[in-house]
Formats: C-alpha cells, structure tokens, sequence
C-alpha cells in the first residue's frame, strides 16, 4: 500500500469501465477510496466494487479504502454538484479528481450528423436545432463537464486552503487533426489548453493539474459505435493498465502537475512540451483505418453534400 495515497480518496467520472475503471482499481490497490459517477458501472466494475464495500455509518473514516458509486449524467450541471456532495458526504476530504467521461463523436453526436430539422428529418443527431443557447453534445460531454467539476473541485480546495490534483483525460488527438471526428479533436485540443492555462496553480496554491495523452486504446468508444469498425484497422493499441499507470504517476510524482500533458503510445511515455514539440512517433500513431474513413468521408461529401 503506496504511502502517499493511503487513506486518501479520488472522485472519477466515467469510471464504470475502460481507462477510468482501471485508474479506479490502481488507486484501490494504493489504499486510496473512490467516488465513481457514471451512467452505469460494467460488469467488471461491479465485481471490482465488490471487493471494496463502503459501510453505512464510517464516515469514511475506515482505513480499508473503499467505493461509493453515483448515478451521474456529467453534462447536468445538477448532477455533477450532487456527486460532488456525494463524496464529500462519503469521506473526509476528496484528494485526487479525474473528469474522465468523455464520448469518441458518436453519429448521435457527430459533426456529420447535424442537428435534427425540417428540411434534415432524417439525421442521428440528438443535439437540438432549436436549443436557445446552441450546444453540440461531445463537447459537452469532453470539455465543459471536465471545466464545471474541475471548477468544484478547485473551489473546494482553495476554501479549505487544500492542496489537489486534477488529472485530466486527454488524448494525442489534442495536438493533431483530421475531418471524421472533428469535434472530438476540437474538444482535446481546449482540453489541453485548459489544463496548459491552470498550470501555475501548481507552485502558487499546491493544485497540480495535468492530462494524460494516449493514443487509441481499445475501449467502449470503438466497441459501442459501428461507423468506427473501418477506423480500428491497423491500429496499435494501448492497454488500459499503461494509461491508468500514467494517471499515477500525474499524481504522485511532484515534478509534474503544472500543466503536464503526459502522452502515452506503444512504443513509450513523453512529457509534451508547451512549444516546439516534436510531433509524436509516427508508427505508433498509424492508424491506417482512419484513413480509409475520411476518404471515404471525403468522397460522400462530393457527391451528396453535408445536409443540414
């Protein structure tokens, strides 16, 4: 049991599967307790939590860490405030938060897809036409969610005159580009640029902040989503397990946090620079499938146009 998490505690969204499940289950094993909102946990998830019941009437107080899950939509702003009152109720002090939650711009939520009207009956969108302010659904999902709970927990810890860490989900799609999922890009992208901007919180108030930056690791974001089997071609993925070891070392190694984007790909980890990076190594992020799509996307785009 690693010292410096021993009796501390994490919130983490999305953390019913995938990455965030894994970093859940590393910070357990540290002796660390855990708040997990989502939509719903997997069937790993619940075995995992299972091993590690939180008893009515602690306090929180146990030294055998523990789990408390929230049933959480991260783009109600309601919500999110409710499971932050749930895992300060839960334990003593929320130490480590990791807005994980995101989406990979499913049709539903797609650029491509736009907003359901009289003159495009026939879109996937769920995103509102109509919405009276305007939003586009994987945005909300990948980049306000993670701003409004990094805001709580901020809060939270300069009114108790608290040290943190915030560990941001991002991705090497935050300093690259392409035309099917321009969204999903877009949402890295000022993702990183949050987490660039809140660095100095590290040294003047003891708040460290990074992000982690994979490439493609094979989770429910490919596996949920069809229009994405012609992308996974090709592709070397990385394991959940070398992500969440990544999350660890944001939060224990104190050279990092001030802004730190940590890129993780097959072939190895980097510190990004904030200027003059090199671009990251090219046969770990070949993904020669998604390159077929947007030629495939390019074409439709000639003959039928983008309809909106």
């Amino acid at each position: 049991m690693a010292p410096e998490l021993a009796g501390k505690s994490a919130l983490i969204t999305g953390g019913g599967a995938g990455i965030n499940l894994a970093f859940a289950k590393l910070l357990l094993e540290k002796g660390c307790s855990v708040t997990v909102g989502d939509l719903r946990l997997s069937p790993e998830a619940e075995d995992l939590f299972k091993q590690y019941p939180r008893h009515d009437g602690d306090g929180g107080t146990s030294s055998t860490p523990s789990v408390v899950f929230h049933k959480t939509n991260v783009v109600s702003w309601p919500q999110l405030s409710a499971l932050w009152t749930a895992a300060t109720s839960a334990f003593p002090t929320v130490d480590i938060v990791v807005p994980g939650a995101g989406i990979f711009e499913p049709p539903w939520a797609s650029f491509w897809s736009a907003p359901t009207t009289d003159t495009n009956p026939g879109s996937e969108s769920r995103d509102p036409a109509d919405a009276d302010p305007g939003h586009y659904a994987t945005l909300d999902v990948n980049l306000v969610a993670p701003i409004r709970l990094s805001q709580l927990a901020i809060g939270h810890w300069t009114q108790r005159r608290q040290k943190g860490c915030l560990v941001h989900v991002g991705s090497v799609a935050g300093y690259m580009a392409a035309p099917p999922t321009p969204l999903y890009f877009a949402s890295k992208h000022g993702l990183h640029g949050f987490v660039r901007a809140l660095g100095g919180l590290r040294d003047a108030l003891g708040i460290r902040i990074g992000a982690v930056a994979p490439g493609a690791v094979k989770t429910a974001l490919w596996d949920d989503d069809a229009t994405k089997s012609m992308m996974t071609a090709g592709i070397k993925w990385i394991e959940h397990a070398d992500v969440a070891a990544a999350m660890y070392q944001l939060v224990v190694d104190e050279d990092k946090g001030n802004g730190t984007i940590l890129e993780i790909l097959s072939t190895g980890t980097r510190v990004v620079p904030q200027f003059n990076a090199d671009a990251p190594d090219a046969t770990a992020v070949a993904f020669p499938g998604y390159r077929k799509a947007e030629l495939a996307l390019l074409e439709n785009l000639k003959t039928d146009g983008l309809q909106v």
